[in-house]
């Protein structure tokens, strides 16, 4: 899972490094393919249930899986998540980002911030909690998120992750601190802040896939594929040049 964690990472790095004024999502999408594919894995997300791409890009309001498209040409002031898999000797890697295009506002900055930090918060209540549960994930995102006015997607949720891309147990980034299954050594999840600028509310596109926010305002994403040690736990989508 090391190593599907890092081709992951790696091909978000390949699309950040795209991502400027006048690239549409199809060309970042080919890309992160072109890489994964180089590295000797597969696009976790290519025909997943039917999806036609390689990474779900969705843009401003889109919360999580745009389907990339040569139509969506990315603009100055977009705000753009990238979220990919990599499979690779029968375990995945799943991880996402939210990325500025050009000089953004602070508003947005504040968004794409606030949403990092709050999976951090979860990884600590897993750390600092003695017999952690999937509600301390949940409670500690929720409370952070929603003190710096932002609201958490409802609908959709974290999840389990390992020989296939989503595995029990659901880690939903709501909820109430004690409650919950149990966390124990050994356990990979893929924990996965939806925060959004105004309502929680979401809706899905005509496309069947695309997910916007319910009053149009933007939304970020930011996940990595964490393994839960003996020592703490193990972000195995991280690298370096990778907040």
């Amino acid at each position: 899972m090391k190593t599907a964690g890092r081709i992951t990472a790696e091909a978000i790095l390949v699309a950040r490094d795209m991502i400027r004024e006048g690239v549409t999502t199809k060309q970042i999408d080919d890309k992160i393919r072109h890489y994964i594919e180089k590295c000797g894995a597969k696009p976790t997300f290519l025909g997943y249930g039917g999806f036609p791409g390689s990474a779900c890009i969705s843009v401003n309001d889109e919360v999580i899986h745009g389907i990339p498209s040569d139509k969506k040409v990315l603009k100055e002031g977009d705000i753009v998540k990238i979220d990919v898999g990599a499979f690779w000797h029968g375990f995945t890697g799943d991880s996402a980002n939210t990325f500025g295009v050009g000089k953004i506002s602070k508003e947005a900055q504040r968004l794409i911030d606030v949403t990092r930090e709050s999976f951090y918060r979860g990884i600590k209540a897993i750390e600092e909690t003695e017999h952690p549960r999937i509600g301390d994930i949940g409670y500690a995102v929720q409370q952070y998120a929603e003190s710096s006015g932002f609201s958490v997607v409802r609908k959709y949720v974290g999840h389990g992750v390992g020989h296939e891309l989503h595995e029990d147990p659901q880690v939903p980034n709501y909820g109430t601190a004690g409650r919950g299954p149990r966390i124990y050594p050994g356990m990979t999840l893929a924990i996965e802040p939806m925060i959004n600028q105004g309502t929680y509310d979401v809706k899905e596109l005509k496309d069947g896939w695309g997910v916007v926010t319910a009053d149009g305002k933007l939304s970020a994403h930011y996940e990595h594929s964490v393994a839960i040690t003996d020592d703490g736990v193990i972000l195995l989508t991280k690298i370096d040049g990778l907040e």
